[in-house]
């Protein structure tokens, strides 16, 4: 009987699920989008039993489109979005509120308290984070404070805390799993990546129960096996967050490689190798995954609003019908006119991490049009990056040659140019861009031996275009400064104490 891969892509917008083959190829492929909920400006929430309903609605659907059975997958590999928080009761299995999304904001001014109290450095040496709202400890925190009667069914051991691929795993498994693995585990800001432990210390100051918290793991061994909807019996074999298994599906497997990821958010990642490095210029340091007794560590630059300012051009102002109509539009300009669009929706990111930034539209003139506020979008997601790379070179001490890229936008070949432009390095398109669910499925294909080992793995990666410099570095320099001056300013809004007392 022939065998494929199922892969759980579980992300910020929509459930997608693949059925990879031996070759690394998609055989079929499912999504749904599913409801976003945004209760007051700043917060950003999910149903998790939607999300739980769409991923494995997406999962028989694509069984169903490959023309198999589900006793012809040899096992489940799960990818997600990161950070996002869910807490449910163990007996009921039910949420007690909705999923806090890693966009969220609302416990911003905790994490100043926690900076100003100097738990700063501290916690930076134990999970290689920058406190955020972003990470998942102050949205636990919150929802143990928030809802009624919480935190005394947390002490008596009633609740449990999961990211997403927990939620997942819990509902495959019909309750039986509660578990993570070491790199969604490095992204709570509770979880020590020296050590490999929740760390006490950090739950202390997060007032966080142990007892919430799921057993950790790899990233690829045999966890256990389905129990319901999608059958009885498949084995569930890798999981990694979706940025860490973006970098294992475009094999980024050797230190010094590197890839970014275009999504709702960008992130950008590159392997350090099985030791982790503490970053000066405001990178993150994480796991990248852990396969049998090798941990393998990364940085990271996490930029909040990528893909996700093409939906609001979609959604918000309404200038375009379908996000793949930005390419179109933004080509009846030949560049933005010295127009800035700085998405600090949800703040910035890295290497600013300015939780209370807001967007900014800057060097509007009466000749701007739709095209031009397009063109500067789409622009922002390759200024962005820019920053990230420069701060990654200066880390590693590393001159970066190519950066290997996967995601939605990069279908977007003006974005894709431009980006090879600031970089003035080549930019790789694989020609799987899908390399989120592929690293899943490759990480759970190993555990059960449907892949050897890295190396039979390695053979399956394959590239579709290059994008070259096409422009000269001079040429690129007024066009960065303009970018840090409306990043700047978005920042400089953000710096008004009134204004600040009124998010409050």
């Amino acid at each position: 009987m022939k065998q494929y891969i199922l892969a759980f892509d579980q992300g910020t917008t929509s459930s997608r699920a693949i059925v990879f083959g031996h070759d690394g190829l998609p055989v079929a492929m499912a999504h749904k989008e599913f409801t976003q909920f945004y209760p007051q400006p700043g917060w950003v929430e999910h149903d998790p039993e939607e999300i739980w309903s769409t991923q494995a609605g997406v999962a028989v659907e694509a069984i169903t489109k490959a023309g198999i059975q589900i006793s012809n997958i040899a096992s489940i590999g799960i990818t997600n979005q990161r950070e996002t928080t869910v807490v449910w009761n163990r007996k009921t299995g039910k949420p007690i509120y909705n999923a806090i999304v890693w966009q969220d904001r609302r416990t911003a001014f905790f994490c100043d308290e926690l900076n100003n109290r100097g738990d700063g450095p501290k916690i930076l040496e134990k999970t290689g984070l920058i406190i955020d709202a972003y990470f998942s400890a102050t949205k636990i925190r919150w929802i143990l404070d928030q809802v009624e009667g919480a935190r005394k069914m947390a002490e008596d051991g009633l609740l449990a805390f999961g990211t997403i691929d927990s939620w997942l795993v819990w509902n495959l498994t019909r309750g039986e799993l509660h578990i993570t693995d070491v790199s969604n585990a490095s992204r709570t800001m509770l979880f020590n990546i020296h050590s490999l432990e929740w760390d006490e210390e950090l739950l202390s100051i997060f007032e966080i129960p142990l007892n919430m918290l799921p057993e950790v793991r790899s990233s690829s061994e045999i966890y256990g096996k389905t129990a319901g909807q999608l059958g009885f019996g498949i084995p569930i074999s890798g999981m990694a967050g979706d940025q860490q298994a973006a970098l294992f599906g475009q094999m980024c497997v050797d230190p010094g490689m590197i890839k970014n990821t275009y999504g709702t958010g960008c992130f950008m990642m590159m392997n350090i190798g099985n030791k982790p490095i503490v970053s000066e210029s405001r990178l993150l340091t994480t796991i990248a995954w852990k396969i049998g007794s090798e941990t393998q560590y990364a940085l990271e630059g996490s930029i909040f609003i990528a893909g996700a300012v093409v939906q609001w051009l979609r959604d918000g102002l309404g200038i375009i019908r379908n996000s793949e109509d930005i390419e179109e539009l933004a080509a009846n300009v030949n560049d933005s006119e010295g127009v800035y669009f700085v998405p600090a929706f949800a703040g910035l990111g890295a290497p600013h991490w300015n939780q209370h930034a807001r967007g900014m539209l800057v060097g509007i003139t009466r000749g701007t049009t739709s095209a031009h506020i397009a063109r500067a979008a789409l622009d922002s997601i390759a200024y962005q990056t820019f920053e990230v790379l420069q701060a990654m070179q200066k880390d590693s001490g590393i001159n970066i040659r190519e950066l290997r890229v996967d995601g939605g936008a990069t279908v977007n070949n003006s974005l894709m140019q431009f980006q090879s432009d600031l970089l003035q390095t080549k930019v790789i398109r694989p020609k799987i861009t899908e390399t989120t669910a592929l690293g899943a499925a490759y990480l759970a294909g190993l555990a059960v031996n449907y892949w050897s080992d890295i190396a039979d793995v390695k053979k399956h990666w394959q590239m579709e275009r290059i994008f070259l410099p096409k422009i000269k570095a001079d040429e690129t320099v007024a066009l960065i400064r303009g970018w840090h001056r409306a990043a700047n300013a978005a920042k400089a809004w953000a710096d008004d104490p009134d204004y600040h007392e009124s998010l409050k």
